[in-house]
């Protein structure tokens, strides 16, 4: 039975604090369940790279890899949570499989659109939004003066009964020479382990939090690699994998289909579609170009493919569209959402209707978004959900999550945490953005897990029963 507690600034810890993704002797042994550290690599404070991606004028991945593109199998029974969680599972949306499309596709109009007078953009604190019925927030690690200071790029799953939360942990500041990437897990989502070191980042550089899959009994982590001499700056993957949760392989590069090792960032939330395939992105070098990647390995281990994608223009090394999402329409469609370097304040869009082999160009939306990285998928009945700060500012306050039946027209949403709720930051560094900082979101049993991390130092998330959020 879940016993939940509502901790914010002072909050109780309920295992030890812990030091955190330290190189002074501080990180304890992921060999012990108690122990947790943890580790984050994001520059977002305006010129976020987070895994972002940069091209020139539309460097386009083409589909040269092993997809036939087979047809969308449509509905996929999932049986209980369980079940599925055997089998093969998405982190992001683990149980979104079992509602029909409702083809063809519709590529008239923009990807998404919203619901017009949605966000009361003169609220501050709320949005003029309702909370959401039944959410309880937790903290996962809360920094001490013996700890690490800066965490970002939180990031949940569940495994054998148990939940995982991963981050990249340095000292101080936002990606520093330090940064390391540490995990805590929890049997009932209140007591968390101590950090633990995800993976030996190689020397030479930092590595950043890549996200979570789970394949049958194993969980998979990647790990982002950014090589300090690498110029411009970008980065690499890596993976490590355990059976256990406990003891990981060494990380080795994640391959693509046609040779070698993703050169490139990848993104926290791949997901999973009827039939295998895995949707997901990643910021290719040279420099950070954001494309949209997949496999039909269904481990999520081998065969990524860059996709058929064409970036919208942009000077620099960074492209226009960063740190996407992605989620389905009932139409069978394929969004992607992304953050918008421009400054735009609102998402950008693009739309394939192949399963992911090919994406239409990035238009501009109506969907108000911070400027900062978000999190995208489907509940159980087909319902898309998008969790961010809609503002047409650059504040990371409120966190809402915004929900719509058919995934194309955004019409409801609730806040997950008030611009009141935020504690104060407790320690200064580099880029710790103060705010509820980028969202990621994961199914498991029954609940929305939404994490992020708060101010950049407090690892937090807010659990949402499913049936709350879905029309009646």
């Amino acid at each position: 039975m879940w016993q939940w507690k509502h901790l914010i600034l002072g909050a109780l810890m309920v295992a030890a604090p812990a030091a955190c993704g330290r190189d002074d002797g501080k990180n304890a042994d992921p060999a012990d369940s108690d122990s947790h550290s943890t580790g984050d690599s994001d520059t977002d404070s305006d010129t976020d790279t987070d895994g972002d991606a940069d091209g020139d004028d539309g460097s386009d991945g083409d589909s040269d890899g092993p997809f036939t593109d087979p047809a969308d199998t449509g509905s996929v029974s999932d049986g209980d949570a369980d079940t599925e969680r055997d089998s093969q599972s998405d982190p992001v949306s683990d149980t979104a499989l079992s509602w029909d499309t409702e083809g063809p596709v519709d590529t008239d109009g923009p990807p998404v659109t919203v619901s017009a007078g949605l966000f009361d953009q003169g609220d501050t604190d709320d949005l003029g939004l309702s909370v959401v019925p039944g959410a309880q927030t937790v903290t996962v690690f809360a920094p001490s003066d013996d700890t690490n200071h800066f965490s970002n790029g939180v990031v949940m799953v569940g495994f054998n009964g148990r939940l995982y939360c991963q981050w990249q942990s340095s000292d101080t500041n936002e990606d520093s020479a330090d940064t390391r990437v540490v995990y805590s897990r929890s049997d009932d989502g209140v007591n968390w382990s101590s950090p633990m070191s995800l993976g030996t980042c190689p020397s030479g550089g930092y590595c950043s939090s890549g996200g979570w899959w789970v394949a049958g009994d194993t969980l998979m982590a990647y790990i982002n690699y950014w090589p300090q001499d690498l110029s411009p700056r970008g980065g690499e993957t890596r993976f490590t994998t355990s059976a256990d949760g406990l003891t990981w392989t060494p990380l080795q590069s994640l391959p693509m289909a046609g040779g070698g090792g993703l050169q490139g960032i990848f993104e926290q939330d791949p997901h999973l579609l009827p039939g295998g395939r895995i949707i997901g992105a990643a910021h290719f070098q040279p420099g950070l170009i954001a494309s949209p990647i997949l496999t039909d390995d269904p481990t999520g281990q081998s065969g990524w493919t860059r996709a058929s994608f064409a970036n919208l223009s942009h000077a620099g090394d960074v492209s226009r569209e960063i740190e996407p999402s992605s989620f389905r329409r009932r139409d069978g469609g394929l969004v992607m959402v992304f953050r918008d370097q421009e400054g735009s304040y609102a998402k950008l869009a693009s739309l394939s209707a192949d399963r992911g082999l090919s994406w239409t160009t990035p238009v501009l939306t109506d969907m108000p978004d911070a400027r900062t990285k978000q999190c995208a998928g489907n509940l159980p009945d087909g319902t898309a959900y998008l969790v961010g700060n809609p503002r047409n500012t650059n504040i990371r306050t409120p966190l809402v999550i915004t929900l719509s039946d058919d995934g194309k027209n955004f019409d409801r949403a609730f806040v997950l945490r008030r611009g009141s709720d935020l504690q104060q930051r407790r320690y200064d560094g580099t880029a710790k953005t103060v705010g509820y900082n980028y969202p990621k979101a994961t199914l498991w049993d029954g609940s929305l897990y939404v994490s992020y991390a708060t101010n950049k130092e407090d690892v937090e998330f807010t659990r949402i029963p499913v049936s709350d959020l879905i029309t009646p």
